[in-house]
């Protein structure tokens, strides 16, 4: 009899699935939609919004996407980037102040060979990061663990973006 532990993630099946299937359009799809609680969309700004990431790599990973789809960083118009810009440095304070995280990943991955999943749409990516999120975990047993249910971050985050943007 094994003594390994299994950790169950069965929301990430979908993503595992469709890995390669409709999931080109979702950022188009989430941002006409009107059920943004649903589709984890925290704020929207005149040129783009801010979602959660539905696999987040850390607590708090989110993603700020233009309304227009362009797969280009050149091809970005400068309203639609200094905005994507202020955004980000607006939630970077929000996540600084209230998830005590002690740094960030943030950036773009920009077509096929940087390995973008969704490489028709470009998004910026602000992971929140801690000195200790790197734990044995990862490196060991291959497994993240993830300390918060995205809906409870969903309700946290809500309520700081309505009070701070």
């Amino acid at each position: 009899m094994s003594n390994q532990k299994h950790l169950w993630a069965p929301w990430k099946m979908d993503y595992l699935e469709n890995k390669k299937g409709d999931s080109q359009k979702i950022f188009l799809d989430k941002a006409n939609e009107s059920n943004d609680r649903e589709n984890l969309i925290l704020h929207r700004s005149n040129y783009c919004y801010v979602i959660m990431n539905y696999y987040p790599y850390n607590n708090g990973h989110l993603m700020v996407v233009p309304y227009n789809e362009v797969d280009r960083f050149e091809d970005l118009e400068d309203a639609t980037l200094t905005e994507i810009i202020t955004l980000s440095k607006k939630i970077m304070k929000i996540l600084r102040s209230n998830f005590n995280c002690d740094g960030f990943n943030f950036g773009a991955n920009i077509g096929e060979g940087s390995g973008a999943s969704i490489q028709s749409h470009l998004h910026f990516h602000i992971v929140p990061r801690w000195k200790s999120d790197t734990s044995f975990m990862p490196v060991i047993g291959n497994t993240k663990v993830m300390p918060q249910t995205l809906d409870d971050t969903y309700q946290q985050l809500s309520t700081l973006f309505k009070e701070n943007l």
